[in-house]
């Protein structure tokens, strides 16, 4: 897959999955294939910085849980779009313990994410987005991903399940959003697009 999007929420049908879609949807538009994989609310634990990945010959974790079968997806993607709903103030547990493990797993593998693509999209009732937004952010820079961005952050305001389809805002943002990643995506491949 060229994209891979990771939604860190708990409802795989809820507001940070639409969200997800609607850039997406503007990928898949520009001829990009996308995958998205459920985080939230599945069994993954956080790491323990034991390095014993660094010891393992295969880009993999020591922890059997939902994380090995992904890491190779990870790994030949060109983007990489997290998601997550504000949990008291940051993201999810579930999207933490991903990055966490992804980022110590590739890192001692030769750092397959470097100049790759990554982008947040995050929403929230009232507040924490840009909390939220940095910390995801920060995964990117560390493992010397390239972050693409929108006309404004890569936001929604949302509370009930579906009522960030109100935030008319927050679509026209997540849509430029997918545009610009697939651009970015078509000028690394060196596509005439």
């Amino acid at each position: 897959m060229s994209v891979i999007a990771v939604n860190g929420s708990p409802r795989p049908h809820g507001n940070t999955a639409i969200m997800l879609e609607w850039v997406l949807d503007e990928i898949r538009r520009e001829g990009v294939e996308t995958d998205l994989i459920q985080v939230g609310g599945q069994n993954i634990v956080g790491c323990k910085a034991c390095g014993a990945c660094g010891k393992m010959a295969a880009l993999k974790c020591v922890q059997e849980d939902i994380l090995n079968p992904i890491l190779p997806r990870i790994a030949k993607a060109e983007a990489l779009l997290l998601g997550s709903p504000v949990f008291f103030a940051d993201l999810t547990p579930e999207l933490k313990c991903f990055i966490d493990r992804v980022g110590f797993v590739t890192m001692h593998h030769g750092n397959p994410l470097r100049r790759k693509i990554g982008a947040a999209v995050v929403v929230a009732r009232r507040a924490g987005h840009v909390h939220t937004y940095d910390s995801i952010n920060h995964f990117f820079g560390i493992t010397q991903m390239i972050t693409v961005g929108s006309r404004y952050w890569n936001l929604g305001v949302a509370h009930a399940e579906g009522s960030v389809r109100e935030d008319r805002e927050a679509e026209d943002t997540m849509r430029i959003l997918g545009s610009n990643m697939a651009w970015l995506i078509h000028k690394i491949r060196g596509d005439d697009k």
